[in-house]
């Protein structure tokens, strides 16, 4: 053989390992969302997003009603989230990138690195600790504050990444004009890396939309809407794990059903956040 057909068979043994590997890594996420669909597509119903819960029935315990309220507990629950972790995130991020290159500033990053990686029990614990017992009960603005605990580092970081990619040429033209350092911040450099932030704010959506641990220790459970922020609220993943729980084959039903629509959900987000940033990728 010679050496150009032996680095060109190495070069494609090479290459045919990796899409090995790549297809490996696929295929737990294809089987997974495969089995959720499957499961999911039998126990879908307008009920299921249209109707709250009721008592199971009298001849055999077969659930009835639906799993609007759950659906409504998550959007506020995940509403009052973006409500305390973007600004806080956003405003941490613009420090990061652009003023902090001293202790505090390294000190502000390593906090962050280290609560990305705290797990979502430890949040739900502590927030129950500092929040639902002075409040005396679990509520949606304790699971709020939870997920918003742990949105915090995602854009934090996101945003200080997408920050110190838009060129110093924009911040010392702004400057030049007479622009104040924070104008100059919140008008030009900021709005240029707008789309970025975005992508980042709906990634850390996603992953809070999914989060169970830390919402039975902080919202709790209801079968009724949501009407106080002060009182139990139910969640989508609390009443996945709820009804995985139960006896009854109609509440498993209703389980796969609702894990279906929150994967959707959660993949439209993505979806939509590389939507948002491949078009200035691509320029």
């Amino acid at each position: 053989m010679s050496p150009y057909a032996r680095r060109l068979f190495k070069d494609r043994l090479v290459a045919a390992a990796c899409l090995g590997a790549a297809l490996l890594a696929v295929a737990p996420l294809v089987a997974v969302l495969g089995h959720i669909a499957v499961q999911g597509v039998s126990g879908m119903s307008l009920a299921l997003v249209a109707d709250v819960a009721r008592p199971d029935a009298i001849d055999g315990g077969a659930a009835t009603g639906g799993l609007a309220h759950a659906f409504a507990g998550t959007g506020l629950i995940v509403g009052i989230a973006c409500l305390l972790g973007v600004p806080l995130g956003v405003a941490a991020g613009v420090y990061l990138a652009e003023l902090g290159d001293g202790r505090l500033g390294q000190a502000v990053r390593f906090s962050a690195d280290v609560l990305a990686g705290v797990p979502s029990i430890l949040i739900g614990v502590t927030v129950y600790a500092l929040v639902v017992i002075p409040m005396r009960g679990p509520s949606a603005l304790a699971g709020g504050i939870a997920l918003g605990i742990m949105m915090l580092p995602t854009v934090a970081r996101t945003t200080e990444a997408l920050l110190r990619l838009v060129p110093d040429s924009l911040r010392e033209a702004s400057l030049a004009l007479g622009m104040p350092k924070w104008r100059a911040v919140a008008r030009v450099v900021l709005r240029t890396a707008a789309p970025g932030v975005a992508t980042g704010v709906l990634v850390a959506i996603a992953r809070v939309a999914g989060e169970t641990a830390a919402l039975l220790f902080t919202a709790g459970d209801s079968n009724a809407m949501p009407e106080s922020l002060t009182e139990p609220t139910a969640s989508v993943t609390v009443k996945i794990y709820e009804y995985a729980l139960s006896p009854s084959p109609v509440r498993h039903a209703q389980a796969w059903a609702a894990a279906l629509v929150l994967v959707a959900v959660i993949l439209l987000l993505n979806i939509t956040a590389r939507a948002i940033v491949r078009p200035r990728a691509s320029r």
